[in-house]
Formats: C-alpha cells, structure tokens, sequence
C-alpha cells in the first residue's frame, strides 16, 4: 500500500474524535479553554501527510461542525478553508520547525482563526467577547506537541498495519 492510501481512515477518526471533543460539553468556566480541535487535526494533516486535507474538505468539515455546533452557517467552513490554505502555504517550512516554533506557528494560526471569528462577531452585530476569548488558541498551542505526537503515532501504526 503507498503512503497516501492509509491515512483517509486514520483522518476520518481523527476528525470524529476531535467533532466529538468539540461537542463534549464543559462547565462554564472551563469553556474558554476549549482547544479548537478540528483546526489541529486539519493543522497536522495540511503540514504532514504527502497528499494534504484539500480545500473542499476542509470546507465541507466546517459546514458540518457549522450543523453540529448550531454556529452561523458557514463561518467555521470559511475559518478552516483559510487555515488549511496557510497551513498548506507554509508547510514546507512548519514541517522543520523545531517544536517550540511549530507551537508558534500554530498559535499563529489559531489566533488568525479566532479573528476571522470575530470579524463575522463584529458583522453580525453582537457583543464583543472577553479576554477569556483568546485563551483557547493558547492552550491549543500549549498542546500542539502531544496533539501532534498522537496523530503521528496514529498514523504511523496505520502504516505498519497495512505492511502486514
């Protein structure tokens, strides 16, 4: 089996479980913490994998967690189709970062993602959030190495599966 045959499954329960992490409900105060798994899995998938997540995919995943998630239809399939894009753009040098920068250039990435989210906050004319509101990209930072380690391992035991 060639490299890029093995990873749709892989990413498919990736994805499931990152939907599912997103949709786990969590005391109020811990809310602001939540990571946005989605964007990490597709970071990772953009940055690692040969054959990267495509634009269309990304877009259809978001309309799905637009369903899931009761948000405004559309804007996180317009925030992963950018991020997925840069992710794509930069991958060639995100991919020898060091982790430290990798962290940083993900946190980039999230902060982007979160200010696309409040543009359409701003346009749609409701309040403007908290400080807490910038705190999710910082702990999506905080564990991009073990997000990363976990898909990579993944991943990798697909492969050796399939070799067998």
């Amino acid at each position: 089996m060639t490299r890029t045959q093995d990873h749709p499954a892989v990413l498919a329960a990736a994805l499931g479980v990152a939907i599912l992490l997103t949709l786990l409900p969590l005391p109020g105060w811990l809310e602001p913490l939540r990571p946005y798994w989605v964007a990490l899995v597709l970071i990772y998938w953009s940055m690692e994998v040969p054959d990267p997540v495509k634009l269309g995919t990304a877009f259809l995943i978001g309309l799905l967690l637009d369903l899931l998630t009761a948000s405004l239809m559309g804007l996180h399939a317009f925030s992963l189709v950018v991020l997925v894009y840069l992710a794509r753009r930069f991958r060639a040098r995100m991919r020898f970062f060091p982790p430290w920068q990798q962290a940083m250039a993900v946190l980039a990435l999230l902060v982007n993602d979160r200010i696309i989210l409040l543009w359409a906050i701003t346009l749609l004319g409701e309040p403007m959030p908290t400080w807490r509101y910038w705190l999710a990209p910082l702990v999506g930072m905080a564990l991009w190495p073990w997000v990363f380690l976990a898909l990579d391992h993944a991943r990798l035991a697909r492969r050796q599966l399939d070799r067998r």
